[in-house]
């Protein structure tokens, strides 16, 4: 078996891995990280977005063994001992996270937003999640979630 060594949420790992395995397998399976979610298994619902060397990929469709050498970012990575990044913070307080399900690839998508657009508007908040599918349909909620951690004024989405 081949042994994939990369950072996870500033943390050095060496693993040996199945060769099939995807990334995910190896954050849930290989290392205990429960955050990332495995939805539809196809790449399409977001809920096992990662930030893999500050790009959002997919966890579900990324191979394990190409992950090597890269650095990996999980919703388990953002907290900062026991206090929530504002995304998470965020997230909490506009009761953005409903079953909870979706919420991990939200914020992480989310934190790759507000790298690139610190202060977004509403239209670029759709276009970046789009690519999140919310089962609980709690998109009103995560817009305002989104917008109150970028700090924009008025948290209702318009």
């Amino acid at each position: 078996m081949p042994i994939v060594e990369l950072t996870v949420n500033d943390r050095a790992v060496r693993l040996e891995v199945p060769g099939h395995w995807t990334l995910i397998q190896l954050l849930r399976d290989g290392l205990g990280l429960l955050g990332t979610k495995e939805g539809c298994g196809e790449g399409s619902c977001g809920a096992c977005t990662v930030l893999m060397d500050g790009r959002l990929t997919r966890a579900c469709l990324a191979l394990a063994v190409r992950a090597g050498g890269t650095r990996v970012l999980t919703i388990e990575g953002l907290a900062v001992g026991d206090a929530l990044d504002p995304i998470q913070d965020a997230f909490v307080r506009h009761g953005a996270i409903q079953c909870g399900f979706c919420t991990p690839g939200m914020v992480i998508t989310t934190k790759a937003l507000l790298a690139e657009h610190p202060r977004p508007t509403d239209d670029e908040i759709r276009e970046f999640l789009s690519g999140n599918f919310c089962r609980c349909a709690s998109y009103s909620l995560i817009l305002n979630a989104v917008r109150d951690a970028a700090g924009l004024e008025g948290t209702e989405t318009r």
